[in-house]
C-alpha cells in the first residue's frame, strides 16, 4: 500500500484505481451477509461464487439472524463460506456486527441477502483499498422484480443484463446524488448516500467506530455512515460495482411510514440533520457542539459565568466539558474551608448532577460523534451568539478549524470533528495538526468582532416637544448614560452575557 495521500474534503481525484482484471490484489475480503430466512440467498451466493476477486482472498460470512428453520448453505457458493448464528440480540445491525466480529478479512464488505452482485463487484470496491486505508467504497444498486432464476443461471451469466431487464429497473436515489456531486467529490455530506447495503471498508475502521448500532432499527446504515464521516474517512462510489436488489424498495410500499420510522433514530444520533431537531428545549443523545473549558486553577465564579454563557446562547444544542484534575482530588478527612482544592471541589459539586456538563481529566482526541468542538479560555465567556456565528462561518465552505485571535494572544477555536479525525490519521508524530487540517479542510483565522459583538448602545431619549423650564428639572434627576467612544475587546468580553 502506498503512503497515505492527502485528500481535500471528499475529493479523491488524487487516487487512480487499477483497471479491473489488470492488477493483482493482496488484501483479504470478508463478505458479511445478514440473513433472516434467506429467501434469495442461493442466488446471492451463486453470484459471489462467480466473482473475479481471487478465491483464496475471499470469504463469505452468512449471519443467521434467527431463521426458522436455520439457514443451510446451497451447493453453489464460494469455497470459503460459513454460517454464523446471532447470539443475545436480533436485527440487521446486530447481525452485521456478529459477522464482522467473526470475519478474518482485512476488508469488510457489507452485502444484503437479497442483492445479486455483478462478477466484478468485490474487485471494483476492493481495488481502492489497495491505494490507502481510510476509504469507504460504495457499490451501485437498482431494484428489480424477481424473475424465475436458478443459481446455476446466475453463476454462468456474464453480466446482470443477461439475467434481469435493467431497462425496467428502478434506480436508487443515491445514484442521482452521486451524479450531481461529481461522484461525491463535491458532496457536502457524502455519508448520505450510504443507505444501500453494499459498501466496503477496512476492518480496523469498522471496529474503531464501534460497528453498527443495534439499537437503531431503521436507518442504521445512515447512522453508521455518519460515524464513519466523523472518523475522517473519504467516501468513494464505484459505478462498476453494480448490483440488483431483488424486490422494490420499502418506500414504494409505504413511504410515509418508512420516513416516520427512521426520523427519531437519526434525530438523536446525527446532529448534522438540523431539520430533525426543530423541537425547542429538547436534549439529544449526540449534541451538535462540545464546549471544552479547562478549569484547572480557575475560581468558581469565573467557571460559573463561563458555563452560564455556554448554556445560555442562541445555539443550545451543546454539552459542556470541564477539564480538570478531577480524579486526583484526594478523599478522606480534610478541612473544608482550608482545603487546597477548595475551588475545584466547589465546581465539582456545583455541576455534579447536571447531565449537560461533563467533568473529565483530559479532553478526548476528537469529540466524535459530536460534529464540532469549541475550545477557549475559561475566563473568556461566550457571547450569546458566538457559537451560532462560528458554526455559520465554517459551514459556508466546510472549513476544518476556525481560529479567533483574541487581543491578549490567546485563541478561541471551533474544530470540525471529521477534519480533526482525518488529521490524526494522516499526521506523523511531530506534525502540527492545524498544518494537516489546512491541507485537507482549511484553517481560517478571524478577528473577534463578529463573534463577540459590542453591546448595543442605549436608545436615545425621545426629543422633547417643548423645552422644560429650569424649575421643572430636578437637580438630582439621572442623566442618560454616556456611551464610551471605545471599548477594548476584553471589556466587551466581560459584558458578553448582556443581551443584544
Amino acid at each position: 500500500m502506498n503512503a497515505r495521500p492527502v485528500m481535500r474534503q471528499n475529493d479523491f481525484s488524487a487516487l487512480t484505481p487499477p483497471e479491473l482484471g489488470a492488477w493483482t490484489p493482496d488484501l483479504s475480503v470478508s463478505v458479511v451477509i445478514p440473513a433472516h430466512g434467506g429467501e434469495h440467498l442461493d442466488l446471492v451466493l451463486a453470484a459471489l461464487a462467480a466473482q473475479t476477486y481471487p478465491e483464496h482472498l475471499l470469504e463469505v460470512v452468512v449471519v443467521d439472524d434467527g431463521s426458522e428453520p436455520p439457514i443451510r448453505l446451497p451447493e453453489i457458493r464460494p469455497g470459503n463460506t460459513r454460517v454464523v448464528p446471532t447470539r443475545d440480540g436480533w436485527g440487521i445491525s446486530h447481525a452485521v456486527n456478529t459477522g464482522a466480529n467473526a470475519a478474518d478479512g482485512e476488508i469488510i464488505q457489507r452485502l444484503d441477502a437479497d442483492m445479486v452482485a455483478c462478477r466484478e463487484h468485490i474487485e471494483a470496491l476492493a481495488r481502492w483499498h489497495h491505494l490507502t486505508d481510510y476509504l469507504v467504497t460504495i457499490g451501485m444498486k437498482r431494484f428489480v422484480g424477481v424473475p424465475p432464476l436458478t443459481p446455476g443461471q446466475v453463476f454462468e451469466a456474464g453480466s446482470l443484463g443477461e439475467l434481469f431487464d435493467l431497462s425496467a429497473a428502478v434506480p436508487s436515489s443515491t445514484e442521482a446524488t452521486i451524479a450531481k456531486t461529481d461522484g461525491l467529490r463535491a458532496s457536502r455530506n457524502p455519508y448520505h448516500v450510504c443507505t444501500g447495503p453494499t459498501l466496503a471498508l477496512p476492518r480496523e475502521i469498522f471496529h474503531a467506530v464501534g460497528g453498527l448500532d443495534p439499537n437503531v432499527l431503521r436507518g442504521g446504515d445512515t447512522e453508521f455512515a455518519y460515524r464513519l464521516a466523523m472518523h475522517g474517512v473519504v467516501f468513494v462510489p464505484d459505478l462498476a460495482a453494480e448490483a440488483v436488489h431483488l424486490g422494490l424498495p420499502a418506500q414504494r410500499r409505504d413511504k410515509d411510514r418508512v420516513v416516520r420510522a427512521v426520523e427519531p433514530y437519526l434525530a438523536h444520533r446525527v446532529p448534522l440533520r438540523r431539520d430533525l431537531r426543530k423541537d425547542g428545549g429538547r436534549r439529544w443523545l449526540v449534541p451538535y457542539v462540545e464546549i471544552v473549558l479547562d478549569v484547572t486553577g480557575a475560581p468558581e465564579p469565573v467557571v460559573r459565568q463561563a458555563v452560564a454563557a455556554a448554556l445560555g446562547g442562541t445555539l443550545q444544542d451543546v454539552v459542556v466539558t470541564l477539564v480538570g484534575p478531577w480524579t486526583s482530588l484526594p478523599d478522606g478527612r480534610r478541612s473544608v474551608l482550608d482545603d487546597a482544592c477548595f475551588e475545584l471541589r466547589l465546581i465539582r459539586e456545583l455541576y455534579a448532577y447536571d447531565d449537560r456538563i461533563r467533568m473529565i481529566d483530559e479532553a478526548a482526541p476528537t469529540p466524535a460523534p459530536t460534529p464540532f468542538r469549541y475550545v477557549a479560555p475559561v475566563d473568556v465567556p461566550l457571547h450569546r451568539r458566538t457559537l451560532e456565528r462560528m458554526v455559520e462561518t465554517v459551514q459556508k465552505d466546510l472549513t476544518g478549524v476556525l481560529v479567533v485571535d483574541l487581543p491578549d494572544g490567546r485563541t478561541a477555536r471551533l474544530e470540525r470533528t471529521s477534519a480533526l479525525a482525518r488529521a490524526l490519521h494522516l499526521a506523523g508524530p511531530a506534525a502540527d495538526l492545524d498544518d494537516v487540517i489546512a491541507s485537507t479542510h482549511g484553517v481560517r483565522h478571524a478577528d473577534p468582532d463578529r463573534y463577540w459583538p459590542p453591546p448595543a448602545p442605549p436608545a436615545a431619549p425621545p426629543a422633547p416637544t417643548a423645552a422644560p423650564s429650569v424649575a421643572a428639572v430636578k437637580p438630582d434627576a439621572p442623566r442618560p448614560a454616556q456611551v464610551p467612544t471605545e471599548r477594548t475587546l476584553l471589556k466587551r468580553l466581560k459584558s458578553a452575557l448582556r443581551p443584544d
